[in-house]
């Protein structure tokens, strides 16, 4: 990715002149900060052995002049994937749509795992930098402003994928209709008879769990309901806060018929808590996930969800950095990729509802449970 800029040179003592940004020697920055050429190669190369202060010093001074990597030392035949975490199917998708991608280039995959954080650790970028790959693709993941002018700065291709904060983030983005997935669950749920709906959501930090909710909200003024803010909750992206959240909605002394969650992870929680309480899955309780993991066909009751296509997600990030890395423009800098709800045996109308004029609908035999 190219930085803009003047072309006036900035730093200690630099005179404005017709440089053009990128034109900056190593020489030139070592004279500006003060330091060796050997100093500024350890922090150009991202290795250790340079003070957090020398460091943060050159990199002032490469981001305010620019720097152009000759073209001999180029990248490595890699592609840098970071992700909050990789325990989860959803992980697992859209790596498999980065790798096929990435796989007939002669491109590896070499990936950065956060333990569950969002943001990578304080020495991610000097690492990155270090590997010298041909790019990152930046899963759910939100970067330091100093992480982002350091591979900036480098000019290394980033792109993010289902970015977190601001929806005007600097780096080209994929991601899906999420708003539009959240507004098809509702409108479902509403149209088999349910007004007492509940909602599962996730982090508000995430943009893709609040455009859900978003969504999900809009289908329901849409039609006239008013949502009750006791039925809307918040949780991690796991089974264990669908287990944790359903038990507290299932034991209200009016509990929602239905409940939408922000992923399927979070429904198969619903699932155990409801098999828990001999709550029957879809008799006593509609649920709806959101992403059609592979497994959503296979849980007992088979799972409604919102599909998002996780696989082609990853090869659409994929090939929007091989763009970025080519130096070309690519044709959008937001690329959302469609969400269609995928209507399965999790969901019924309620109870006291009918099929049609003294048509009662049947209970399911055994309370849902995911597939062990």
């Amino acid at each position: 990715m190219t930085v803009a800029g003047s072309g006036a040179m900035t730093g200690s003592g630099a005179a404005a002149g017709d440089r053009r940004r990128g034109d900056i020697s190593v020489t030139r920055i070592a004279q500006l900060a003060g330091v060796s050429v050997p100093t500024v190669s350890k922090v150009l190369n991202g290795r250790a052995g340079v003070a957090d202060s020398t460091r943060q010093r050159v990199e002032d001074i490469i981001r305010e002049n620019g720097y152009r990597r000759p073209e001999a030392a180029g990248p490595s035949p890699v592609v840098e994937v970071l992700f909050p975490s990789l325990d989860t199917p959803w992980a697992l998708e859209i790596l498999r749509g980065v790798t096929e991608v990435a796989g007939p280039r002669g491109l590896a995959v070499a990936v950065t795992e956060m333990q569950g954080r969002t943001v990578p650790p304080r020495t991610w970028a000097q690492d990155v930098l270090a590997r010298r790959p041909v790019g990152v693709i930046a899963i759910t993941a939100r970067l330091t402003g100093g992480q982002q002018a350091q591979l900036a700065s480098r000019r290394m291709p980033l792109v993010a994928l289902d970015p977190t904060g601001d929806p005007q983030h600097e780096a080209p983005s994929v991601g899906a209709m999420n708003w539009n997935g959240g507004l098809a669950a509702a409108r479902h749920l509403l149209e088999l008879g349910h007004r007492r709906i509940a909602v599962l959501t996730g982090p508000a930090d995430l943009l893709c769990c609040r455009a859900r909710l978003d969504g999900f909200r809009a289908g329901l003024d849409a039609a006239g309901v008013t949502a009750d803010p006791d039925l809307v909750r918040t949780g991690e992206l796991i089974a264990d806060e669908g287990v944790r959240v359903a038990r507290e909605l299932l034991a209200l002394a009016d509990p929602p018929t239905a409940i939408f969650t922000a992923n399927d992870l979070q429904a198969f929680g619903v699932y155990a808590a409801a098999h828990g309480a001999g709550v029957r899955i879809p008799a006593d309780l509609s649920v709806v996930g959101f992403d059609d993991l592979p497994v959503a066909q296979w849980s007992v009751p088979a799972l409604t969800t919102v599909r998002q296509p996780l696989l082609r997600m990853g090869a659409t990030a994929m090939d929007l950095l091989l763009t970025l890395a080519a130096g070309r423009e690519p044709a959008s800098d937001r690329i959302e990729l469609p969400t269609v709800l995928i209507p399965r045996a999790s969901t019924a109308p309620p109870r006291s509802s009918t099929t049609g004029p003294g048509t009662a609908v049947a209970p399911a035999e055994q309370p849902g449970r995911p597939l062990a």
